[in-house]
């Protein structure tokens, strides 16, 4: 059974399942690894004001047609106040060479900053088209109830970490029950996964690799990925998760460690 390659978010614009991070990835290894992944089709690419490395993501979409991309970033918690996320969204724009962005996150949340004052340059930047869809990061379930009331744009995503070790139900459940993509970053757990014992038995099972199947895990709990992979190797093996699937007791038994 093929799954679908991307999601509907609840403003209506479309997501790739399936995204390169980009986090440590800086200068020419950065370069390199984005070319290559959208010469292998990849689409979505997420990065971060603080990963700085947005000037280099810049240079590697150039030859690549800006309307097929999905480019999300996010804006530090220090960079909150109105005013400082409008500069922080101009110097993200400028860095990466695009009109748009097509997702702006809050990255971490700041309880030293009303959400309300936040959100609102953010749905004033939708308005102006310079962001297509906002959301949040690393936000809990309390935190997501405040940002649903005080978001006058759609908070569609919410990205926080997360992996068959890292699994928060109650999280994963809240978000589906307002239509908010999770978007797991870490899926791999920065490489920890992948000599887990379940985790490698149902590799060898079904022919796969223990990354294939943390990523798949992720896809079929209702998430969408976006693995850091530097080589050509990686970002290959990452994209084959699609055209196959794993069985009801493969997926408990990996969700139970």
């Amino acid at each position: 059974m093929s799954q679908q390659r991307d999601r509907i978010l609840r403003d209506g614009h479309r997501i790739p399942v399936l995204g390169l991070g980009t986090w440590n990835l800086t200068g020419s290894r950065c370069v390199t690894a984005v070319k290559k992944a959208l010469e292998l089709g990849y689409r979505h690419i997420d990065t971060a004001e603080a990963y700085g490395n947005q000037a280099e993501i810049g240079d590697a979409i150039k030859a690549f047609d800006r309307s097929k991309l999905f480019l999300t970033s996010k804006v530090r918690p220090n960079h909150l106040h109105y005013d400082d996320i409008y500069k922080a969204c101009e110097t993200t724009l400028r860095d990466l060479d695009t009109s748009y962005l097509d997702l702006y996150l809050i990255h971490w949340p700041n309880p030293s900053i009303p959400l309300k004052e936040s959100f609102k340059a953010l749905k004033e930047l939708v308005d102006q088209g310079k962001v297509r869809s906002v959301g949040v990061s690393n936000f809990e379930v309390d935190l997501l109830k405040e940002s649903l009331e005080a978001s006058r744009a759609p908070v569609t995503v919410n990205q926080v970490k997360f992996h068959p070790l890292s699994y928060d139900e109650e999280l994963l459940e809240f978000c589906q029950s307002k239509d908010i993509v999770l978007t797991a970053y870490s899926p791999l757990g920065r490489g920890s996964l992948l000599s887990q014992g379940t985790l490698v038995n149902v590799a060898k099972s079904l022919g796969k690799t223990p990354a294939q199947i943390c990523l798949k895990w992720c896809l079929q709990k209702g998430a969408i990925v976006i693995p850091k992979a530097g080589s050509e190797e990686h970002l290959r093996e990452n994209m084959d998760i699609f055209d196959w699937q794993l069985s009801e007791e493969d997926m408990k038994r990996i969700g139970s460690q």
